[in-house]
């Protein structure tokens, strides 16, 4: 579904109970929601099945919106190994269904996503849903309640922005190196 995007961007928030997804389209550098919204996983038996339908969930939405890109927010480490144990899985079965299909997956932390989209990276994530409500222009009715689809809607905006950043040149560390590198201008 590229619709004459120049790029599109998937974003996921993984959770073993509900996963949110948002999909960013950008045309003429200027970026859009295309779609956003959760996959629910709580009332799976196992924590197995949970995994799979992450999977097909996501590898569906990768083959319904052909996604350039996925940004995937990284886990946040707290105090509970197994609640961060089942995280990871969660993220690296999302991860993998977007590898299936080839697509280059980016992972920002937390901290750098609300930073990116709100200015502090301590933000609220009712606060990151409502600046992203005033940058992408969404009227409140499209938003989602669940705060989990405006994180990945809040990831691929991040990953947008990262890749808008000019890149400095490798220039010389040094007088010494810029010398070596330029012996045509040493004046002698």
């Amino acid at each position: 579904m590229t619709d004459g995007w120049d790029k599109v961007i998937i974003g996921i928030d993984p959770g073993t109970n509900v996963m949110g997804y948002g999909i960013l389209g950008v045309r003429a550098r200027k970026p859009q929601m295309i779609a956003l919204g959760v996959i629910q996983l709580s009332r799976l038996e196992n924590h197995y099945m949970r995994l799979h339908r992450i999977y097909e969930r996501v590898l569906g939405l990768v083959e319904q919106y052909l996604p350039d890109e996925m940004a995937i927010e990284a886990p946040f480490f707290g105090k509970n190994v197994q609640s961060m144990l089942k995280l990871g899985r969660a993220q690296g079965v999302a991860m993998a269904a977007a590898l299936a299909r080839q697509v280059p997956i980016t992972e920002y932390e937390p901290r750098k996503i609300k930073q990116a989209i709100t200015g502090s990276g301590a933000a609220s994530k009712e606060q990151v849903q409502e600046m992203l409500r005033r940058i992408l222009s969404i009227p409140r009715e499209d938003l989602d309640v669940q705060l989990d689809a405006t994180d990945a809607l809040g990831a691929a905006l991040c990953h947008f922005y990262e890749q808008q950043r000019p890149v400095a040149a490798a220039g010389p560390k040094s007088w010494k190196e810029f010398l070596a590198r330029n012996p045509d201008r040493l004046v002698k």
